[in-house]
């Protein structure tokens, strides 16, 4: 299994940055030199708890398939969304919001996942790092405003 953590400190509120984590807008915008795409589930807005959404993108030459649920939701602290078909063995990603001093937050990712033994850490692993730095420098934008 590969790990993934980032933390990304954001001058807004937790209850912002949460429900940014949580658009399917966002995440399209973060997406779009993969060409992502809602293929089932819901178009925009936001996801809650036990919803499902199944994404297609071009990743590392192919165009790929991922159906996650978001499997637990505690507002505005933590929420996770874990693979329910696609291309990894295992794929779990948690999402926490640490409140900070004058009203920041802390955004902290936890990304565990399996694909294929040594292709993760050497091309998985960094594909999906920037991945996540790119998605969450986005959500850092919008929640300053800036």
């Amino acid at each position: 299994m590969a790990l993934i953590e980032l933390e990304t400190r954001i001058a807004a509120p937790p209850e912002r940055c949460f429900d940014l984590s949580l658009s399917v807008d966002i995440h399209l915008e973060s997406t779009a030199r993969t060409g992502e795409r809602v293929v089932t589930g819901p178009t925009s807005g936001l996801l809650g708890p036990g919803d499902e959404i199944t994404w297609e993108a071009r990743h590392l030459g192919r165009r790929r398939r991922l159906s996650v649920r978001i499997s637990g939701h505690d507002r505005p602290r933590w929420f996770r969304d874990e693979q329910v078909r696609g291309p990894f063995r295992l794929m779990r990603h948690d999402h926490w919001f640490d409140a900070e001093a004058a009203g920041g937050t802390l955004m902290r990712d936890r990304f565990e996942f399996a694909w294929f033994g040594p292709v993760d850490a050497l091309v998985i692993r960094p594909h999906l790092r920037r991945f996540l730095v790119e998605r969450n420098e986005l959500i850092r934008r919008t929640a300053e405003g800036t």
